[in-house]
């Protein structure tokens, strides 16, 4: 509710649904998923649940990043140690549910703790959009770095590398969330405002799962908010 560059996004409803009813449903479609609950700080987004039927959990509202939130809602539904615990953040209205099968996938098959998805640019995506948050994978296909910045940038105009557009879902094993929220907060994720930045620089691998997908990123921005809502009505 609270963010800077759109407040209120996730009640925006101008499609008849709130934002975060959209991802509910988008994450919901997941095989993988057992149950899927909303959490969060604000009764607003609470009163919000209750009318679409979705279960929801109040947390505190002093968390610094959705990671911390998530493992205050992992104590809260008492979890054990060796679950899967995915979180799909709540400005992700077309979420490809089959990206959550696949980051629990690729978790499930590696050694890391975090897992999280990437996918190729699309044409007419823009990779030097600040908003839409780029990954480098290393030769194991775990993260190298995460940012806002255009990574890897071509010096010459062209390179073999292309982009890759992080989506903002990440897996955790329930034991790796208390140990995060004790982990010291990093320049470089204050720097880039990227959570994941602080797992990297402590030394844990993140996997990634990289799949072609047919959603779109977040919306952070009321420009993006109006192009979702374009996408929508032209579906329905």
């Amino acid at each position: 509710m609270a963010s800077s560059r759109f407040p209120g996004k996730v009640l925006a409803n101008k499609t008849g649904k709130p934002l975060i009813q959209h991802v509910w449903e988008s994450a919901s479609r997941s095989h993988r998923a057992s149950r899927t609950i909303i959490a969060t700080d604000d009764q607003r987004v609470m009163a919000a649940a209750a009318a679409f039927n979705a279960p929801c959990l109040l947390t505190r509202a002093d968390h610094p990043n959705g990671t911390s939130r998530l493992a205050e809602a992992a104590a809260s539904l008492n979890l054990p140690a060796d679950a899967i615990v995915v979180n799909a953040q709540g400005d992700e209205p077309e979420l490809d549910a089959t990206l959550i099968d696949a980051a629990v996938d690729v978790l499930e098959r590696s050694a890391a703790p975090v897992s999280t998805v990437a996918t190729p640019f699309r044409p007419g995506e823009r990779p030097d959009d600040p908003n839409i948050v780029k990954v480098v994978l290393r030769g194991d296909g775990s993260a190298l770095y995460f940012s806002r910045a255009l990574i890897p940038f071509p010096r010459d105009g062209a390179g073999p590398v292309k982009p890759l557009r992080h989506i903002g879902l990440y897996v955790y094993r329930r034991s790796f969330l208390d140990r995060y929220v004790n982990l010291p907060i990093t320049a470089l994720e204050q720097t880039e405002q990227l959570e994941q930045l602080r797992i990297l620089y402590h030394g844990f691998p993140i996997a990634v799962a990289v799949r072609e997908t047919s959603g779109f990123g977040g919306v952070d921005t009321p420009e993006q908010y109006e192009q979702f809502v374009a996408r929508w009505n032209q579906r329905n």
